[in-house]
């Protein structure tokens, strides 16, 4: 993985790419559109200056949704059972019905993808609040519940801790009376679907919060506040069994990644191709970049146009899809900066966890990353900056964390990089990424073995070049949206 790349390096011997290229000083190209017909051929989009054609994976069959799944609307674009309806509807006769037909059937597909593209920006508009709205009560007073979203985080050694209406700040919760069922609780609370693990740990607080009796949807609005916890030992919690790869091993001689080494890497398929990376973060959950999904781009927004892949290192080899239930944006992305350039996905149906398909961990709300620390990314895009096509293996690169001050630095991004971006790379060059992996994982490896999520694949200049890192949104500084639109979207 070290040392400059090449254009004659093959695919499957360079580093991996892992973000598509951005001009800092530039808005990223929109997306060309897909014509809504059913011979028009796919455009795979990218955020870069040239096309760059993806390797189209093959024909998967859908998987067979259960009558009481949630459905998505069909593949609009693909209008074939409205054209041979139209055929039959002779009727009307003459050239007047025909029009009319033309008519009612563009009319169908606008208000289609219109209103599918509605449906995938829920929760990317601001919450309708009441003026007498309370936070942290326990009782739902916004339309998407924005005022008790925020409400839970995580601590150190996964501490377990609570803001109320009544304490104003957060405080960890009293062991007393922790069980399974309350463990539970507040897991799905918070988008799982159970507990993986609970337990407690000593504290130094002066101030605690004890379970009550009271019985009520949030956790928040069971707790009250108290100074004496016996033993100072309050509750520990982790929500699922995430960052622990199944396998360690790696194939000799190259950097491809092996089976189940990344258990969380998602392979976004739009129409068929992959066009961007993702990280399972819980069974219902994708993270992954808002500029995969760009708003001048109605087909981008709806969610039936989009496949998730789980458990993949080779795009020829693919398992059956997960369809996407709503894609939500962060409110306050910004296409030009890329700042915020954070979405989440719902799937339509969970995950199915295995040995190769695990859950990365969020990190806790006070964990960062120390300069120098080696991380990780992975992702299936092209391998050296001019490549005309992605790697159809999953490839990982090690890169380091850079000062972000040292990449605003004037010679690097001059001042570009913002508290929701990260640096990570090599500043002389040659160990970096290049196009095709927006959305992609950041992950670094904490002392208790697991690995956590730090960034998400955003942008950069070029591939391997000096003076230009890759820039990752900043989990941790996004970390408090992540959960709240986990906990208002939860299954």
């Amino acid at each position: 993985m070290d040392g400059t790349q090449t254009h004659n390096v093959q695919c499957e011997e360079n580093p991996p790419p892992y973000y598509s290229v951005v001009k800092p000083n530039e808005p990223p190209p929109s997306y060309v559109d897909i014509q809504a017909l059913p011979s028009a051929p796919a455009i795979i989009p990218f955020y870069i200056h040239h096309h760059l054609p993806q390797i189209p994976a093959p024909h998967t069959p859908q998987p067979v949704i259960a009558p009481t799944a949630r459905v998505q609307p069909a593949d609009l674009p693909r209008s074939s059972l409205v054209v041979t309806r139209s055929k039959k509807a002779r009727c009307y006769g003459g050239s007047g019905g025909f029009l009319l037909i033309l008519v009612v059937i563009g009319l169908a597909i606008w208000l289609g993808v219109h209103y599918s593209a509605l449906l995938a920006s829920k929760g990317s508009e601001v919450d309708n609040c009441p003026s007498s709205a309370v936070g942290c009560d326990g009782h739902r007073d916004c339309k998407r519940g924005s005022d008790e979203s925020h409400c839970v985080r995580f601590g150190a050694g996964n501490e377990l801790q609570v803001m109320t209406s009544n304490s104003g700040h957060f405080l960890p919760v009293c062991s007393a009376g922790w069980n399974r069922s309350l463990a539970d609780q507040i897991c799905q609370q918070l988008g799982f679907r159970v507990s993986y693990q609970y337990g407690s740990l000593t504290s130094t607080s002066s101030s605690f919060l004890s379970v009550s009796d009271q019985s009520t949807e949030n956790i928040q609005g069971r707790l009250k506040v108290t100074s004496t916890c016996p033993g100072q030992q309050t509750a520990s919690l982790l929500c699922s069994d995430c960052g622990h790869p199944h396998t360690s091993s790696r194939i000799v001689g190259g950097n491809v990644a092996a089976l189940g080494q990344w258990p969380w890497q998602a392979s976004l398929h739009f129409k068929g191709s992959h066009t961007c990376g993702g990280s399972l973060v819980a069974q219902d959950f994708i993270l992954t970049a808002a500029h995969c999904f760009p708003k001048d781009s109605a087909s981008r927004q709806v969610p039936s146009n989009w496949r998730v892949y789980l458990g993949v290192v080779s795009q020829y080899l693919l398992p059956l899809p997960y369809s996407v239930e709503q894609i939500t944006l962060h409110e306050l992305y910004n296409s030009h900066t890329n700042d915020y350039d954070i979405a989440i996905l719902k799937l339509s149906l969970p995950a199915n966890l295995s040995s190769t398909v695990q859950p990365v961990c969020l990190p806790a709300f006070d964990q960062t990353v120390s300069v120098d620390t080696q991380c990780w990314t992975s992702g299936f895009g092209a391998t050296f900056e001019g490549a005309g096509f992605g790697s159809s293996k999953l490839m990982e690169v090690a890169v380091n964390i850079i000062d972000s001050s040292v990449c605003n630095g004037a010679e690097v991004y001059n001042g570009r990089i913002t508290q929701n971006m990260l640096c990570a790379g090599d500043l002389n060059g040659g160990s970096d990424s290049c196009q095709g992996d927006s959305g992609g994982p950041l992950v670094c490896q904490e002392s208790d073995g697991r690995w956590y999520l730090t960034g998400v694949t955003s942008w950069g200049v070029g591939c391997g070049r000096k003076n230009s890192p890759g820039i990752y949104s900043n989990v941790h500084s996004l970390l408090t949206w992540i959960h709240s639109k986990m906990e208002q979207e939860r299954p």
